[in-house]
């Protein structure tokens, strides 16, 4: 996580430095204050859709968690969203496992599942607000979707999952992880079963719309034409999916701006008749407000959900009541039948 605010740190800093600090202030001195608490909303939002998302995975997946618990252990998970591909996020099932006990290999394909349906619903979103407006950015629509498609039916594939293990079990020092595999690779496959991935896809596509609606509303106010709500929504939804795709890019840092603040560049260029630099200041400003509501007000909002955890349940970096340090119960259930006739045959070399 701090790697990621670093890197963040960077990238801010290099727009400022690209765009001009007295443009960039001259343009964020123009935005109407009101602009972010909508957007701030529209982004929470979001969290309260995916939130029924998650309590869908958990349900099918037999962990039992009352309501308020399983609320603080989800949005803790927000605090590793500047991590490569948000997979950070697997935090949540070492938050579940201090709770019930559940192993962490149980639980953690839910977080692989909430990022392939989010992929899904950006792509639904890209496709409703018109990717023919984007022809040289249709490659990041079918590496996308190739991503969904081509994940979906590895992990939904027992004869996948089989042929991972086995190999595992074949490998030096890797051996001993083949039965964590395989059970996270059963949980895999109940999550991604044809029928249970349409219904978190359509709360992917109306939850993470809130956030394309949160973009609107702020790179309105930069524009004195109106800016066409379907552009915004491919525009952001089209961002987003490079920079899941480019998974090196923690949170998509660096990648989204840039592909974000071109495109609204572009934009205000064409309705406004802007010269090339008030319309480079007005789309940067616009482009680390948005950021600034949606990515960084996550990670705040999932700091201080995961401090409550803690304040509840201990400091996460405990080790669990139930797993003492230096003995891992799973890996001695592994081991112990190699040695359990030599133990009783003959003394130990």
């Amino acid at each position: 996580m701090l790697y990621g605010a670093l890197f963040g740190v960077v990238v801010y800093i290099a727009i400022v430095l690209f765009v001009g600090w007295r443009e960039l202030v001259g343009a964020l001195a123009t935005f109407p204050l009101w602009a972010l608490p909508v957007a701030l909303a529209l982004s929470f939002g979001n969290y309260l859709i995916r939130f029924l998302k998650w309590e869908r995975y958990r349900k099918l997946l037999g962990i039992r968690l009352d309501r308020r618990t399983s609320f603080t252990i989800y949005m803790a998970g927000f605090s590793m969203g500047i991590t490569p591909g948000k997979m950070g996020e697997v935090l949540k099932s070492w938050l579940i496992r201090r709770v019930t006990g559940t192993p962490i290999h149980t639980s953690a394909p839910i977080v692989i599942a909430e990022r392939v349906t989010d992929l899904l619903g950006y792509l639904i979103l890209i496709a409703i607000g018109g990717i023919a407006s984007f022809p040289e950015y249709r490659g990041v629509f079918w590496a996308g979707l190739g991503l969904c498609v081509v994940g979906s039916a590895l992990l939904g594939s027992q004869r996948f999952a089989r042929l991972v293990v086995q190999m595992l079990k074949r490998t030096p020092y890797a051996w001993r992880y083949a039965e964590k595999a395989d059970g996270s690779f059963q949980s895999a496959r109940v999550l991604f079963r044809p029928r249970e991935l349409f219904l978190p896809t359509l709360e992917s596509v109306a939850s993470w719309g809130c956030e394309c609606a949160a973009f609107w509303v702020i790179a309105s106010q930069f524009c004195a034409a109106p800016l066409p709500f379907l552009y915004a929504v491919c525009a952001y939804a089209l961002s987003a999916v490079a920079g899941a795709v480019a998974i090196v890019f923690p949170g998509g840092l660096g990648l989204t701006e840039g592909l974000l603040g071109t495109l609204l560049r572009r934009k205000y260029e064409e309705l406004d008749g802007l010269v090339l630099e008030i319309a480079r200041a007005k789309a940067g400003g616009a482009t680390v407000l948005t950021r600034l509501c949606t990515l960084w007000f996550a990670v705040l909002l999932g700091l201080v959900f995961l401090a409550r955890f803690e304040r509840r349940y201990g400091r996460v970096e405990a080790t669990p009541a139930e797993e003492p340090s230096g003995r891992d119960p799973e890996r001695d259930a592994l081991v112990e039948p190699m040695y359990g006739a030599l133990r009783d045959d003959e003394p130990r070399r």
